[in-house]
């Protein structure tokens, strides 16, 4: 039998110490990077999108892909890529953890929608607003010292 896999994520990280460095007119060249990675890796993007300090990633990952893998190839080839182009001057690199979440295959339109809206739907929550919201709502203890 072959494999056969429908696993939707959503992957978000941020910047190290939240600094708010990832300027919406070179946002477009980083995703598309990203993008690459994914598609390097089999992975199929959904969508994409993020603000000054933190990003998204709506995703299919591959049966063969781990996601401490994925995200760790993201964070890594990514960082060295706005460093070489100089597209955030003050990036200084990415946080050290990440959150990964599965959502059911019904969901996927509202998720991308969500995705989507970021800069509208951060007028109104921080992003560690956001991430406890997330945490929260699939189940996932944590301790909010190493959420800083």
């Amino acid at each position: 039998m072959s494999t056969y896999t429908q696993i939707l994520y959503q992957i978000v990280f941020s910047t190290k110490h939240r600094e708010r460095t990832l300027f919406k007119e070179n946002r477009p060249e980083l995703f598309k990077y990203i993008w690459g990675i994914l598609k390097n890796k089999k992975c199929h993007l959904y969508r994409m999108n993020g603000v000054e300090d933190h990003i998204h990633i709506v995703t299919h990952i591959h049966p063969t892909v781990a996601p401490a893998a994925l995200v760790k190839d993201i964070k890594l080839a990514s960082s060295d890529y706005i460093k070489e182009k100089g597209l955030f001057p003050d990036f200084s690199g990415w946080q050290d953890g990440y959150g990964a979440f599965t959502y059911s295959y019904s969901a996927k339109n509202d998720l991308i929608e969500y995705v989507k809206n970021q800069e509208e739907h951060h007028k109104a929550k921080t992003f560690m607003e956001e991430l406890v919201e997330l945490l929260k709502e699939h189940g996932v203890e944590f301790d909010e010292k190493y959420l800083k």
